[in-house]
């Protein structure tokens, strides 16, 4: 499904077979193979996943072009978390275990908070009290663009662990 923000498609939601069918860019392939493997039971990437404890953030390079990382948190109330975006790679977040909130709108709506930070590739925005809610839940996949400011690790009713990958596609 695409997110609308502003009569503007942004961001790309649903499920993996869902987003498959959506996205044909090859930029992608790497990324949704390593995505397969994180959803199959039973795979080596999906034991590994769910075998980090509490606080875990690891990279993992997939090839020359694109990373994913690898992690566990539990989820946080709104005003812990920040609206993010990435100028160098496209954001696929895919959701092992658990269920978060991530908000999003276009960048053109936002203030810049701060420098950019190009070791890490992370634009941060000041706040935006109006932006669209979508709920991650295990299974789902989320695509985010440049354009698309994202606020992740929003709890949902009560916090908790999450187990996800956001595999970083270079543009």
């Amino acid at each position: 499904m695409y997110c609308y923000c502003g009569g503007k498609i942004m961001a790309i939601y649903g499920t993996f077979d869902s987003i498959k069918e959506q996205v044909v860019d090859q930029r992608f392939k790497t990324a949704f193979n390593y995505v397969q493997e994180a959803l199959t039971e039973g795979s080596e990437v999906r034991n590994r996943l769910l075998s980090h404890s509490s606080g875990t953030f690891l990279k993992v390079d997939l090839d020359k072009d694109n990373l994913a990382l690898e992690q566990v948190y539990d989820t946080k109330e709104r005003q812990e978390c920040f609206f993010e975006s990435h100028l160098k790679y496209i954001d696929v977040q895919v959701i092992l275990d658990g269920e978060e909130v991530i908000e999003i709108d276009d960048i053109k709506t936002f203030t810049i908070n701060g420098e950019y930070n190009d070791s890490i590739d992370l634009v941060k925005y000041k706040d935006m009290p109006n932006s669209t809610p979508l709920t991650m839940k295990k299974g789902y996949v989320s695509i985010f663009f440049p354009s698309d400011a994202h606020m992740p690790c929003i709890k949902n009713k009560c916090s908790q662990k999450v187990i996800k990958t956001v595999v970083k596609v270079k543009i």
